[in-house]
């Protein structure tokens, strides 16, 4: 990677720098009152298998590999390194073989695609990717059987070998496909996963990141001043921020310690970090427009969850201060543990598929999806092994 490169992605978007507009820190002040007790190893446990356990039970693994299920499947899996539950690989073993190990399955390299699209030819499209990040973490289980892997070795090889950088130009892509290349490169050990993975990583960054608040708008439509939350401020979509921010985790949950790029994406990681600190709810949750809380109130589990299990494995692997970050970590399972998950282990409060916060829109104990789930997966496998 070229010095100029690596200096724009150190920059992280300076072009969409601007006025400050962080919220009133006051406001966030009575959460860190709030210190909730840390759980134990096994009451961690039993809320991975209360909402597992429910979750399976209502829903077949019999379903496509686009993004929405794909991403629920990252969890169960990092649900299935923790308890060692063979019920819940196997599970996804089911759902890998229904779709053939495959993301979109068109072979006509002439026709594949990277623009949004939900049909067979959007091979190239990052929401057909995520797949593999579970099919790579089940070969690595093993069996390690080369079928496991073939589609994403075609697919992500053929990505790597073009010249095109602008494959991530939406936040949610970055945890489709940043932590695929990473696996990638500890399945092949060819380092031009990593070094693409940084350039599509700059692209993105170029487009979304906001250096003064250290968050990311959710694609090029929603950078300020172009567009404001309901108040005149800049409008942080949650999720949008919890999938960059889970994806750095994620990443570097695998790159290789002494790696050139660790340093950038450890501080990105950091600052990111800091920022939701401060703007953590005092009941433990974050809003779905993030320093515009009045944009959209009230509870959301995705984005929640997502900052939670980031939180836990920044302290799980001593990049987080823990005097610092605990409570926020705690608080942040305390509103998952007592309102996001009901009694019989649905998981609610989920806002529904989307790419903004909507004001008005019913964000309720009876909003579920996949990828809610899997985030609360995420983040409940992290505490158990904190709580270890």
């Amino acid at each position: 990677m070229n010095k100029r490169v690596m200096a724009g992605i150190l920059a992280g978007g300076l072009l969409l720098g601007g006025c400050a507009d962080m919220p009133n820190h006051r406001a966030a002040a009575p959460a860190q009152e709030r210190h909730p007790a840390v759980p134990t190893r096994a009451e961690a446990l039993a809320v991975i298998d209360k909402v597992n356990g429910y979750w399976q039970r209502a829903t077949p693994a019999t379903e496509w590999s686009f993004w929405n299920v794909a991403v629920y499947h990252t969890g169960n899996l990092a649900a299935y390194e923790v308890t060692g539950n063979e019920a819940y690989r196997q599970y996804s073993e089911r759902w890998a073989e229904y779709n053939g190990w495959k993301g979109a399955k068109s072979d006509d390299k002439s026709q594949w695609k990277l623009t949004y699209g939900e049909t067979d030819d959007h091979v190239l499209f990052g929401d057909w990717q995520v797949c593999f990040q579970s099919y790579l973490d089940l070969y690595r289980l093993g069996p390690q059987d080369p079928r496991r892997v073939a589609r994403a070795r075609e697919v992500m090889g053929y990505e790597i070998g073009t010249d095109r950088v602008d494959y991530w130009w939406w936040a949610d892509g970055l945890y489709m496909v940043m932590p695929v290349m990473t696996k990638m490169y500890k399945l092949t050990g060819d380092r031009r996963y990593l070094d693409k993975m940084v350039a599509y990583f700059q692209y993105a960054n170029g487009l979304m990141y906001d250096a003064d608040t250290h968050l990311y708008y959710r694609d090029a439509r929603y950078v300020y001043p172009q567009h404001q939350s309901v108040n005149g401020r800049k409008d942080f979509w949650a999720r949008g921020d919890g999938w960059v921010f889970a994806a750095l985790a994620k990443v570097l949950a695998d790159l290789p310690r002494t790696d050139p790029y660790r340093p950038m994406f450890e501080e990105r990681f950091r600052a990111m970090a800091q920022t939701l600190k401060d703007i953590q709810r005092p009941e433990g949750y974050w809003t779905r427009s993030l320093i515009d809380p009045a944009h959209a109130p009230g509870p959301e589990t995705s984005g929640t969850a997502f900052f939670t299990y980031g939180m836990l494995w920044g302290l799980n692997n001593g990049l987080l201060d823990r005097a610092t970050y605990l409570p926020v970590a705690a608080r942040g399972w305390d509103y998952l543990t007592h309102t996001a998950v009901q009694p019989d282990g649905k998981v609610g409060y989920v806002q529904p598929i989307g790419d903004r916060a909507i004001p008005g829109q019913v964000v309720d104990r009876d909003s579920t999806a996949h990828f809610g789930v899997g985030a609360v997966l995420l983040a409940a496998s992290e505490m158990a092994k904190l709580a270890h």
